[in-house]
């Protein structure tokens, strides 16, 4: 089993592209929601720890984790508000996020009880390593299964807007690579962060997977080994959980090749990771090509070639 960590919120998506005042239509999202509904789809038994509301959107969040065969029993529900985050497309379909988060119930996270035994791996990232109090509890966690010899995938998925004190941000995330086995993140993260992959793979994780847009995805190794792939071409409607939809994908992929441990994954060869990376460009391809996000289930991809 792998267990996704982090927020479940509603993203308010305007039905037209560059259009400020186009309707919005709430769509249930969340980089670490979106992760583990990706990795049910492709297959995965996977289960969410989060605190969600009770309110009408909260009850449908977790409404869609049962219909998506996501196992809910680390998640706990509080009345506050459910966090909105208001998106904003560019005609390119990429989007950009407001956030409305103040006293909603996923920032209420505590450190949860024991895993289950079969957890394989734990993944982490987005609004939920930012908002306290519940970021301090996420850390905690983090620091707990990584000592206990879990594999811990990581993605930030940064949110400047988000984010009050960059450089506090940045010591935390600093902190966290000595507990993390998988480094995932996008190009423009990793600008944000300082683009040091050198020493972030120094720090802790066996390897660090940048994800470039339509120029694909690179992953880098301890051994100093750089392998590439392009992105599957197609058709943006936008790309709207696409990074989300490639962690899940890479996670997904790496638990076929029995290689959900820092050894394992320090060990995989050239041949290994570009089916790795290539199954993880296919699966964003398909999000990409659908509003919303709305990753692919595993008859719509071609097996790891």
């Amino acid at each position: 089993m792998i267990v996704v960590a982090g927020e479940a919120l509603i993203d308010l998506v305007p039905e037209a592209a560059g259009n400020a005042t186009a309707p919005l239509r709430p769509a249930r999202g969340g980089g670490p929601y979106n992760t583990a509904v990706a990795l049910s789809r492709l297959g995965s038994p996977v289960a969410f720890c989060s605190r969600i509301s009770t309110d009408a959107f909260g009850t449908s969040l977790t409404d869609r984790l049962c219909e998506e065969g996501v196992a809910l029993g680390m998640v706990r529900r509080g009345p506050e508000p459910t966090t909105l985050a208001v998106a904003s497309l560019d005609t390119g379909g990429s989007a950009t996020y407001t956030f409305y988060c103040q006293g909603t119930a996923d920032r209420l996270f505590t450190l949860p009880g024991p895993l289950p035994a079969e957890t394989r791996a734990v993944s982490f990232g987005t609004c939920s390593l930012v908002l306290e109090p519940g970021a301090s509890a996420y850390e905690e966690l983090m620091c707990r299964e990584a000592r206990l010899g879990r594999f811990v995938a990581l993605d930030p998925n940064i949110r400047a807007g988000l984010i009050p004190d960059p450089d506090a941000y940045r010591a935390r995330f600093g902190r966290l690579l000595s507990s993390v086995s998988l480094l995932k993140l996008s190009e423009e993260d990793a600008r944000w962060l300082g683009y040091d992959i050198a020493g972030w793979l120094a720090a802790g994780p066996a390897a660090v997977v940048v994800t470039q847009g339509e120029a694909g995805l690179t992953a880098y190794t301890r051994d100093g080994g750089a392998y590439s792939v392009p992105g599957e071409p197609v058709r943006v409607v936008d790309t709207i959980g696409a990074g989300d939809t490639v962690n899940a994908a890479l996670l997904h992929a790496l638990s076929e090749l029995d290689a959900l441990s820092a050894r394992t994954l320090a060990g995989l060869t050239e041949h290994a990771w570009r089916r790795v990376l290539g199954f993880a460009a296919r699966a964003a391809a398909v999000t990409c090509a659908r509003a919303g996000a709305e990753p692919p289930f595993a008859h719509e991809l071609r097996g790891l070639a």
